[in-house]
């Protein structure tokens, strides 16, 4: 009988920690609402505003791996910003390493007004004179970034729309939720061939292309 009362009283303890749980969940504040019919409605919209530009400030580029004669939908492409345009007179390949400056966002969400910022190689303001670029294998990133630097040139500032089918899908990561569209702004520096060990990218013979 005692082990009985006691068993009611550690419920009724018990009860109004429970009730105060739920009532947290309830009024939590979801971060990425609606978020993959948000990303694609976003990226729609960029794409449509890319194509009926005709000034040359925006661009549209199909997904590397894709030929040009197949069926294709909005999603197989970039849609590209031109921030600044380069005059290097090559591009590099899918088997070439780069060293570029990027910063790499989301669409802007319930915590972030202008996009969750997930990833970049220079903090602040980009400022070419100061920034310090990375090396990235252009094999080695997702479709869409990948894409966009086959594209570039020495010089190259871009603002680059990925759709999620050319970035990280439904699956996401550990820092990025499924169906993001990403948002890069890229600068190109230098690059290299695949079978070049290149040295420090300043000195003139470093084997860096840059220009």
């Amino acid at each position: 009988m005692k082990r009985y009362n006691i068993l009611i009283l550690l419920l009724a303890l018990l009860s109004p920690l429970a009730l105060t749980s739920c009532s947290e969940d309830e009024n939590a504040v979801e971060e990425f609402p609606d978020w993959q019919n948000r990303n694609e409605t976003s990226f729609n919209n960029i794409y449509e505003q890319a194509r009926a530009n005709t000034d040359g400030n925006w661009k549209l580029f199909l997904n590397y791996s894709l030929e040009d004669t197949i069926p294709t939908d909005t999603y197989d492409y970039i849609a590209v910003e031109v921030l600044t345009e380069g005059t290097g007179s090559g591009c590099p390949m899918y088997t070439d390493s780069v060293l570029v400056n990027y910063r790499g966002r989301l669409i802007p969400s319930t915590s972030y007004a202008d996009g969750y910022v997930f990833d970049e190689s220079y903090e602040g303001e980009y400022n070419p004179a100061t920034a310090m670029p990375a090396q990235l294998y252009v094999g080695g990133v997702v479709d869409g970034f990948a894409t966009a630097l086959q594209h570039m040139h020495i010089g190259d500032h871009w603002r680059v729309y990925i759709p999620y089918q050319l970035g990280y899908g439904v699956s996401g990561t550990t820092s990025i939720p499924g169906y993001s569209t990403l948002i890069f702004d890229i600068a190109l520096i230098a690059y290299y061939r695949a079978g070049v060990s290149p040295g420090p990218w300043r000195s003139a013979e470093s084997g860096w292309i840059t220009e």
